[in-house]
């Protein structure tokens, strides 16, 4: 018996490439629709490390590292990591379908109050919710 080929983790860039395809363009959905890659095959934690590495060296490169935001970032993995895990979000248009809450650019500032995502701490580093905890999310 052989053993099974392993899979190669995907990096950043496969993956903002696979959430482009569709549209050809990185809005709101495309986002969610990474992040929800980078979830379903890496786990949350490993997810929040990829995604937030990556579009923190995009800013970089983009000559505006001031528009990374740090607490965004993770809790955009984190609410998406929510729904994720569950028996039919094998697929993302269904998922969004079934979850359109997450196209909702507003949707953190239900977990968080504006002053606390305004600071300078949430943008260089993970806070956590200041309103409600995560678990409370739902369309």
């Amino acid at each position: 018996m052989t053993a099974p080929t392993p899979t190669p983790t995907p990096d950043f860039g496969s993956l903002l490439a696979e959430a482009k395809e569709a549209t050809g363009r990185f809005g709101h959905r495309e986002h969610v629709h990474l992040t929800w890659l980078a979830v379903r095959r890496l786990g949350v934690p490993a997810a929040a490390d990829l995604i937030g590495d990556g579009i923190r060296a995009i800013t970089i490169r983009a000559g505006v590292p001031e528009k990374f935001h740090a607490t965004l970032t993770r809790a955009w993995v984190e609410l998406v990591g929510h729904h994720a895990a569950e028996p039919d979000a094998d697929d993302f248009a269904r998922f969004a379908d079934r979850h359109p809450h997450l196209l909702d650019k507003e949707l953190p500032t239900r977990f968080y109050r504006p002053e606390t995502l305004d600071s300078a701490r949430a943008r260089a580093g993970w806070v956590e919710p200041d309103l409600a905890p995560f678990r409370t999310v739902s369309g």
